[in-house]
């Protein structure tokens, strides 16, 4: 077989990838319990094809929740390179809500083992976080009870708004985080009510039901 053949092999394989991780995600964030035949159906690829790139569900969904995760990773590391602490923070939580990386995580939570690898992504994730959550705190402008914890929680907030226009979601998510963002603030007002969450307390949902 000519070696000529094999780049535009693994560029239409590549191109299939994408095509079925967009359908996995519109999938699943209607269904998460969906079977993956559904996900073939969306895609335009025959099963077969799907199980050559992702032989099983599960598979397939630590994808989805892994490729969020480094998303995350990305932005914060990014944000990490900003002067102003309140700044980065912020701009940092307006980038993750747009990208919609949270949406995936909430529904397919408990569905999937995570691998050793996504839990070193996490642990990385939540170091960044705590730095971004630290550097807001140090510019003044961050209100003194805000934990890293809490920018999770203001996330998923954001993630469970969604109607059927996706640009009217969008619109939707920015002027809410504005909100939350507002509250955020050193000045947002009075002392938060009740203990904010634990470091792992939601880690729970991550085991398999």
């Amino acid at each position: 077989m000519p070696e000529t053949a094999l780049p535009g092999r693994r560029a239409q394989a590549a191109r299939n990838d994408v095509v079925i991780l967009d359908a996995a995600r519109q999938v699943f964030l209607v269904d998460p319990k969906a079977p993956i035949a559904h996900v073939a159906e969306r895609a335009g690829v025959g099963i077969s094809a799907l199980y050559r790139r992702y032989p099983s569900k599960e598979v397939l969904l630590c994808r989805l929740c892994h490729d969020g995760l480094r998303r995350f990773i990305t932005e914060a590391e990014a944000a990490a390179e900003e002067p102003d602490g309140w700044a980065a923070l912020t701009g940092f939580l307006r980038r993750i809500v747009d990208a919609d990386v949270h949406s995936l995580t909430v529904h397919l939570a408990g569905l999937f083992t995570p691998t050793p690898e996504m839990g070193e992504d996490a642990r990385r994730a939540n170091e960044l976080a705590r730095g971004l959550v630290a550097r807001a705190h140090e510019s003044g402008r961050l209100r003194r009870d805000a934990v890293p914890e809490d920018i999770g929680m203001i996330l998923e907030c954001c993630a469970a708004i969604r109607v059927e226009d996706p640009e009217r979601t969008t619109q939707l998510r920015r002027r809410y985080l504005a909100l939350l963002i507002e509250g955020l603030a050193a000045d947002g007002g009075p002392d938060l009510p009740g203990p904010p969450p634990r470091p792992g307390e939601m880690n729970g949902r991550w085991r398999p039901s």
